[in-house]
């Protein structure tokens, strides 16, 4: 005797909702409330995300070339020439010569180095408050919900640009 499905049985299989909403509104809104509270946290020592960021990059990396730098934040050198501007200016990175006459070369300098360390202890504060709001689990699933999406979506992108090859 074959297996049917009746239209009962069917009925009564669970179908998991649709997504209601805009996915892309529902993480804007999510990554302002986030934000909110790190931009509490560095406003605190002067600096905002941004710039803790890329300062945490060239404390990293440097001494790097501009065009490595951008490459590895994703940016544009024309944006990351734009962020580095306002950190230059107060003393936290400097631009060196490079190995050639033309090339130059990204620093932190030591204010840059302790003002970093200072931020990390904001950042650290901003994230404790964060995991105590949401929950340690929470937190931990909405990471490892993020890193499965990002690649996932990175796996998209590749497989798109394979098609039109």
């Amino acid at each position: 005797m074959r297996n049917v499905t009746t239209v009962t049985e069917r009925a009564a299989t669970p179908v998991a909702p649709k997504p209601q909403g805009c996915t892309n509104l529902q993480l804007r809104q999510l990554t302002r409330r986030v934000s909110q509270r790190y931009d509490l946290e560095m406003a605190q020592i002067g600096l905002k995300t941004t710039q803790y960021s890329l300062l945490s990059f060239v404390v990293k990396l440097g001494p790097i070339r501009p065009l490595d730098l951008a490459q590895a934040m994703e940016l544009e050198p024309s944006t990351l020439t734009r962020n580095l501007k306002p950190l230059v200016d107060a003393g936290w990175v400097e631009m060196t010569a490079g190995v050639d006459g033309r090339s130059r070369l990204v620093c932190a300098t030591a204010a840059g180095r302790e003002k970093r360390s200072q931020a990390q202890r904001h950042w650290k504060a901003a994230q404790e408050h964060l995991n105590q709001t949401l929950g340690l689990e929470r937190v931990q699933a909405l990471h490892a919900l993020i890193q499965e999406s990002l690649a996932l979506l990175a796996s998209n992108e590749t497989d798109a640009g394979a098609d039109h090859d």
